[in-house]
């Protein structure tokens, strides 16, 4: 997999690491959210309050229909349902 350009904060527990060894951890932090960072995954952890007319959206195609829209309605919330 690619090498994502993103700024990254890793700590660690012990007092140093070697280059090679914090890439090889980068790596694998870079592979993790690779999976978890994507359309499917931000619809499943959230869900879309509807204030107009009192409902919870929680379809993934309904909440991706709902990010595609140019004009969103007011009193429309995406929230974390984490």
């Amino acid at each position: 997999m690619s090498h994502q350009n993103r700024d990254l904060l890793v700590l660690t527990k012990r007092d140093s690491m070697n280059p090679e060894e914090l890439e090889h951890e980068v790596e694998l932090l870079v592979d993790i959210l690779f999976h978890v960072e994507n359309l499917d995954a931000f619809c499943v952890a959230n869900e879309i309050i509807d204030l107009n007319k009192y409902k919870i959206i929680q379809k993934p195609l309904f909440i991706k229909q709902f990010l595609r829209e140019k004009n969103p309605k007011p009193f429309v919330f995406i929230n974390n349902r984490n």
